[in-house]
């Protein structure tokens, strides 16, 4: 069978993507389950963060988000059997391609797949999912009552962090980076309160119409999709995106940051600023969850809950285009330059 890899780039090279064959072991390990892949989620991989970890091979598999139904079982499996369907991630060492036919997974990386949840949805919406529960209630606690201000409510990650809010009853917030994304956010159901478009002023407006929203308060959670460290002009899609300083101004006492900016510098007056609201920052990074098992029970926990939460129609995901396995090689190209933020392969 065939699966798709990545070839580290070399000497500044660009990162190719090639398909290679592969196969499975005879013997299936006692944790084990094989996997046949219905549909698989392609988002881009961080190859320094695969180097800082100490995964470096020839070939890295692309493709983790999986969906798909159990062919068979090792002898020590307790929570599955064959014919399952059954939804995961595949850890960040794992040597299968989530793009193979079948695949092999320990059982601690999988949860049961709701019989009317579409094997192609929940593949494209499983991260985001999981992000967004990471943000949200391991790093900012969020709770009924709250104020929350999602950066770029019309991403899937976005639109995953307000669904979520608003079932719990958060007051929501958000920005818009078009025109078109401004409508999209502005008749959303359960609805914000407030859509802050920063595509014609880019985030000047922000700070004066979150306080006027607030009373002056600030909101207790800011969930960012990456920030600008300096003033300088940037390209459009950079100058989208708030300012450091614009988000520590909008938190209000004892508010949380959660940022996905891993390279983020804070200057002595912005840890100032943070330190006279007693707020905190918290850097999101979901692929902490496999990297570790140390706390693997609450990760299966928040997988189920967010399958569940899909199944039941709180968190609705912006529809996926599928796209056939021949063009996998060409979807996760455009994925890893950024052209489009993720992809999803229906096998």
């Amino acid at each position: 069978m065939k699966g798709l890899y990545c070839r580290a780039a070399v000497n500044n090279a660009e990162t190719k993507f090639v398909i290679q064959e592969t196969s499975l072991p005879d013997v299936l390990g006692s944790h084990q389950v094989r996997v046949q892949v219905k549909a698989c989620g392609l988002s881009p991989l961080d190859l320094k963060l695969l180097a800082d970890i100490g995964v470096q091979r020839d070939l890295i598999p692309v493709g983790r988000e999986v969906a798909g139904v159990v062919l068979q079982v090792g002898d020590k499996v307790s929570f599955f059997q064959p014919d399952d369907e059954v939804v995961g991630i595949l850890p960040l060492d794992s040597s299968c391609s989530g793009l193979c036919d079948v695949i092999d997974i320990e059982e601690n990386f999988l949860v049961q797949k709701p019989e009317k949840l579409s094997s192609v949805c929940v593949a494209a919406a499983l991260r985001d999912g999981l992000c967004a529960y990471t943000a949200l209630h391991t790093q900012a606690h969020m709770a009924a009552g709250h104020t929350l201000l999602v950066m770029d409510g019309a991403s899937s990650f976005g639109l995953m962090c307000i669904q979520l809010a608003c079932y719990h009853g958060v007051k929501v917030l958000t920005t818009s980076h078009s025109a078109q994304k401004h409508t999209f956010l502005e008749q959303l159901r359960p609805s914000v309160v407030r859509v802050i478009p920063v595509y014609d002023t880019g985030s000047s407006d922000l700070l004066p119409q979150v306080l006027e929203e607030t009373g002056g308060l600030g909101v207790d959670i800011v969930v960012d999709s990456g920030v600008r460290l300096l003033e300088e002009e940037k390209p459009q899609e950079m100058k989208l995106r708030p300012h450091k300083h614009d988000i520590i101004s909008v938190l209000g006492v004892g508010g949380h940051w959660v940022t996905s900016h891993q390279d983020l510098q804070l200057d002595p007056p912005d840890c100032r600023l943070l330190h006279l609201k007693s707020a905190s920052v918290s850097f999101l990074n979901p692929e902490v969850w496999t990297a570790s098992s140390a706390q693997q029970g609450r990760y299966l926990h928040i997988l189920k809950d967010v399958v569940e939460k899909m199944s039941t129609g709180v968190l609705r995901p912006q529809p996926e285009e599928a796209v056939p396995l021949y063009e996998a090689t060409v979807a996760m190209e455009t994925v890893q330059r950024q052209q489009r933020k993720k992809a999803v392969v229906q096998l």
